[in-house]
């Protein structure tokens, strides 16, 4: 099937995408221009086609009815090409009809050309043909067929008035509106490269959106899965493997027949399954630790302290636990506070569970611009060398030191851990205070 002549305005023909309202409002008006071209042509070819045709059945000839079907015949020829293009560039049929585009202006220029032969009424009609000829032929190609198309009309005129010398204005008249015809057409050709330019740089833009979109939302899922697996692992993880000490140790109260004991570490359990649970509810909504609500770091780690003794405690082990504090306290950003919330708690849970040591010491320091935290036990220590191959472990055994070292670099802070097998061990903690959000 045909071609249309003049080829949808680009936001029918795939769309173009806001792209801001300066590029919006260009892809607007050149839309709009190729639009009201596409519709004059159209009209211009059906009045023009209509007149000659009225005016063909006025005169009276013999063959007026021969001439007429056609007519008729030329304007199903062109309303078949335009209306199949029209729907193909809006998506509505499958069938790609611009592949027929030079067999279907073949058709409509040899039906003109019959047309023509048989009265010079539609001598006019090459005027909106001329820019299907612009549109759907080379340069090269269209230039000559529109001067040989030129010369036809001025002949039809000739041959209709019957003078022996053609009359000037049947000429120039021609002449001047093949070229005003050529001019006009590719000035189109030039709109409507630069229009298609703008919809294949929109449906790009578009693209590069929606691939930046997607990563976007990848990182953020990503990013939300760290801090959801930091907090699992400092908070729910930390509190469930003091549940299942205190648990063991209940059972062997009970085992021993001390009844008071058992309760003591039963009431022990129940405390940290509760806080265990305000904190995850806690981090599922984003919000920061219920240890922190309502009171001061210096408080919650001193609690954390006491905390840790009782836990030790209850599982047999006599380990001491105190907080020092140098420097005047200060009111801290929220996020340093959870950090080094979370980094007390992740280390005491490590020094309750593997280190075996008699004291951990936590040390806070306020110095101005920063603000620092030691947490040291004279366990039995460990190989930092070793550990830190062990923070990508299969068993997740090693999370806790990545985790406490994505939480500290996230603040632009620094970590550092001293250790050594039989001699303790130090994790050193050192924030800078940015005027960040206080909480």
């Amino acid at each position: 099937m045909p071609a249309t002549p003049l080829p949808q305005p680009p936001e029918k023909a795939g769309g173009i995408p806001a792209t801001g309202p300066l590029n919006a409002l260009e892809n607007a008006s050149s839309a709009a221009i190729l639009r009201v071209l596409r519709v004059t042509l159209h009209t211009g070819f059906a009045v023009l086609l209509a007149v000659a045709l009225v005016r063909m059945l006025m005169s009276g000839g013999s063959l007026r009815w021969l001439w007429a079907g056609a007519a008729v015949v030329l304007a199903a020829v062109y309303l078949a090409g335009t209306v199949l293009e029209k729907r193909h560039a809006e998506a509505r049929i499958g069938f790609n009809p611009r592949r027929y585009g030079l067999l279907w202006l073949a058709l409509v220029t040899g039906l003109w050309a019959l047309l023509l032969a048989g009265s010079a009424d539609f001598a006019w009609l090459a005027f909106p043909i001329f820019f299907l000829h612009l549109h759907l032929l080379p340069r090269r190609a269209a230039l000559p067929t529109i001067a040989l198309m030129t010369v036809a009309v001025v002949a039809s005129q000739w041959a209709a008035s019957g003078a022996p010398v053609p009359h000037a204005a049947a000429v120039v008249g021609p002449v001047l509106g093949a070229v005003f015809s050529v001019i006009t057409g590719l000035a189109y050709a030039a709109l409507y490269r630069e229009a298609e330019n703008q919809r294949r740089a929109a449906d790009e833009l578009r693209r590069t959106r929606e691939e930046l979109a997607r990563s976007q939302h990848d990182a953020g899922m990503l990013a939300e899965r760290e801090r959801l697996a930091r907090e699992i692992h400092d908070t729910l993880a930390q509190g469930l493997s003091s549940i299942v000490l205190l648990g063991r140790a209940a059972e062997q109260s009970l085992a021993d027949g001390d009844a008071a004991t058992a309760s003591s570490r039963l009431a022990l359990v129940q405390q940290t399954a509760a806080e265990n649970l305000a904190e995850a509810r806690s981090f599922v909504r984003g919000l920061s630790s219920p240890q922190l609500e309502g009171t001061t770091l210096v408080e919650a780690l001193r609690r954390l302290c006491g905390k840790t003794e009782a836990g030790a405690a209850a599982a047999g082990v006599a380990l001491r636990c105190r907080l020092e504090v140098d420097g005047e306290p200060q009111d801290l950003p929220q996020p340093v506070r959870v950090t080094l919330l979370r980094a007390a708690q992740a280390s005491l849970a490590n020094v309750r569970e593997h280190s075996r040591a008699a004291n951990a010491v936590v040390t806070l320091a306020f110095l101005g611009t920063e603000v620092t935290m030691d947490i040291y036990d004279d366990g039995t220590g460990f190989d930092p060398a070793a550990a830190a191959g062990a923070a990508d472990a299969a068993d997740g055994s090693g999370f806790g030191l990545r985790s406490l070292r994505e939480r500290v670099t996230g603040l632009n802070g620094t970590l550092a851990l001293e250790s050594a097998p039989g001699e303790g061990a130090v994790v050193a903690i050192r924030l800078p205070l940015d005027g960040g959000p206080r909480g």
